[in-house]
């Protein structure tokens, strides 16, 4: 038997397992998913906004692969940290070990004020209205949503996700799992004014037709396109059928006719409230580049922009002029890092881990029995399903390998091995539990599943398994 742990229950992780047990290769191989978390799925459950219900039912195919009886769930067990198993014990347990572990780390803007109260990054606020443990119930319920006015920095699906989650009303939220703190914050949100801000042109934006779309079909909200900031970019004023003219992509054709449409009138109001009386607006804003986060009264105020310009060679450049938005909130949303796992080697530049086709590289040379999938072995590109490629290049190494480390030592019994190290390990039955205990707690507030947002409750509810 060909044994092997996969560090991480994400897509890239799942996806990894479900290669391994689609090979014809070795037709008999145990696989391990191993994740800090007591809870399978990654950021499909901590990650996917909690209104994209299509995406969020992705679980569903990942559920399947992790019910495999080929497959066992190991939750609450750190890889790496100063409570978890490092990599070179975790080595001496399976024959093989496939990390998976994400770009958990936030891209700083690396201007002056970023650090001031009421500077957050986007992904912090995904994990609070997500329920994600490490995050807690309530760190923007004090005062952050207090702000009318809010600027998220960035032009991607990330930056769209968080200014409609601020945009839509509760009420729409309120058939979703966010946990009780968020909605009633959310609720109480004195939040009129989102900027989505970018300090290139919309033809180089990030964002999804789709995602760009939903902003339009907010109830209760306007969407705000400024034409002059549109006219800047040549793609958008420079018609395709013209000689010369670039043959654009068609999500970004796609985007420029939704811009367009927008700058025009600002896009109808929904019919439904979106609370206080007032419509939200959310205004999209192109070339302008963030160079400081401005202060008043201990906390950050608003936000100065350099006006930027195309350079004619796919970048921008500084115009001179400055623009001040404020807000008293401020949401970065500028790409993903991956961050150094102790005991792995580490390549600080590009935030990945060396690899040649998935084999973890030590010295220049490949380590035996060690791998990675996803964001840690390519960085943050592409979609949730560029993982699976990813994940079948990597097992495809692993199984060329699979006769050597076939002739390692790997234990009979992992998960006792774990136990008898200090470690609490939450298996598939434990997860389930802890669905029972979201189901219930939905129940009581008249909602459907909601999300149990604490380390505390988590494990509570992991360890009732006979409920």
């Amino acid at each position: 038997m060909l044994s092997v742990a996969v560090v991480g229950s994400g897509p890239s992780g799942v996806y990894t397992a479900q290669a391994l047990l689609r090979q014809s290769l070795v037709p008999d191989v145990r696989v391990h998913v191993l994740d800090r978390l007591p809870t399978p799925y990654g950021l499909v459950r901590y990650g996917v906004a909690p209104d994209h219900e299509k995406i969020k039912s992705l679980q569903n195919s990942l559920r399947a692969v992790l019910e495999d009886d080929r497959v066992a769930f190991v939750g609450n067990v750190g890889v790496g940290g100063p409570d978890g198993v490092s990599p070179a014990r975790l080595a001496e347990l399976y024959h093989a070990v496939v990390y998976c572990v994400g770009a958990s780390a936030d891209r700083a803007l690396a201007v002056p004020g970023e650090g001031l109260p009421g500077s957050y990054s986007a992904t912090r606020f995904v994990s609070w209205y997500s329920a994600h443990p490490d995050v807690g119930a309530d760190p923007f319920a004090r005062d952050a949503l207090e702000a009318r006015s809010a600027v998220v920095i960035g032009v991607g699906n990330v930056a769209v996700d968080v200014a409609r989650i601020l945009a839509r009303g509760a009420d729409e939220l309120r058939r979703t799992d966010v946990p009780p703190a968020a909605l009633g914050a959310l609720e109480r949100s004195r939040v009129r004014d989102v900027h989505i801000v970018g300090r290139r042109g919309p033809s180089q934006a990030r964002f999804t037709t789709k995602e760009l779309r939903e902003l339009g079909a907010l109830p209760g909200a306007r969407v705000l396109v400024d034409p002059a900031e549109l006219a800047l970019d040549p793609a958008y004023t420079a018609p395709e059928e013209a000689s010369g003219a670039p043959v654009l992509p068609a999500v970004v054709r796609r985007n420029l006719e939704v811009l367009r449409g927008w700058s025009a009138d600002g896009g109808p109001v929904g019919e439904a409230s979106c609370g206080a009386g007032a419509a939200r607006r959310i205004r999209l804003r192109f070339f302008l580049r963030p160079v400081e986060l401005l202060e008043r009264g201990g906390r950050v105020a608003g936000v100065r922009f350099a006006r930027t310009a195309p350079d004619g060679a796919g970048g921008v450049l500084d115009t001179g002029a400055y623009e001040d938005i404020e807000a008293r909130l401020v949401l970065r949303a500028v790409g993903y890092r991956g961050v150094e796992l102790p005991g792995l080697p580490f390549d600080p530049v590009r935030g990945t881990v060396p690899h040649a086709a998935g084999r973890v590289l030590r010295g220049g040379s490949p380590s035996p029995g060690e791998y990675v999938a996803g964001w840690i072995k390519r960085g943050p590109t592409g979609v949730i399903g560029s993982n699976r490629s990813c994940a079948k290049e990597t097992v495809a190494s692993l199984l060329a390998d699979a006769p050597a480390l076939a002739r390692r030592t790997a234990a009979d019994d992992p998960l006792a091995v774990l136990r008898r190290w200090g470690l609490r390990p939450v298996e598939w039955s434990g997860w389930l539990s802890i669905e029972r205990a979201e189901a219930e707690l939905g129940h009581s507030l008249g909602r459907g599943p909601v999300k149990i947002p604490d380390w505390p409750g988590l494990l509570a509810a992991a360890r009732d398994e006979d409920r």
